[in-house]
């Protein structure tokens, strides 16, 4: 009966690897318990927030720049320009771009709301 014994070790690389595929399969399964109007929700709102946040950087960023003199500003092109910028942001979001800040919140969110939900129990015992 021959035995031989590996002599070799596993690389880092490998040993990354698996970790990697505990953290995946660990991370999949946090959300599993959430309805999609609970995950359609929670998007809604992270994307939301990153919309507020992206509006209110634009315009600090453009409380910097002098006044238009071309249209000759006044009340009404404030309220129309900040209406724009609102818009800018939204549509940055909702096409998936913005930030990035919206896909870290729908993620922190949904593992809030897993850990609320009561731990299922097997009745088959």
């Amino acid at each position: 009966m021959d035995m031989k014994l590996a002599t070799t070790m596993p690389t880092t690389s490998d040993i990354s690897a698996d970790k990697a595929r505990l953290l995946q399969q660990k991370t999949a399964a946090v959300g599993a318990g959430l309805t999609d109007k609970q995950r359609q929700q929670a998007k809604k709102v992270s994307q939301d927030f990153e919309a507020l946040f992206v509006g209110m950087m634009m315009k600090s960023m453009r409380s910097t720049v002098a006044k238009d003199t071309l249209t000759g500003g006044g009340h009404g092109e404030e309220v129309y320009r900040s209406m724009l910028d609102q818009a800018y942001a939204d549509a940055s979001v909702k096409r998936g771009g913005g930030l990035g800040i919206a896909k870290i919140i729908e993620k922190d969110i949904i593992r809030q709301e897993s850990r609320k939900l009561p731990p299922k129990i097997d009745h088959k015992e």
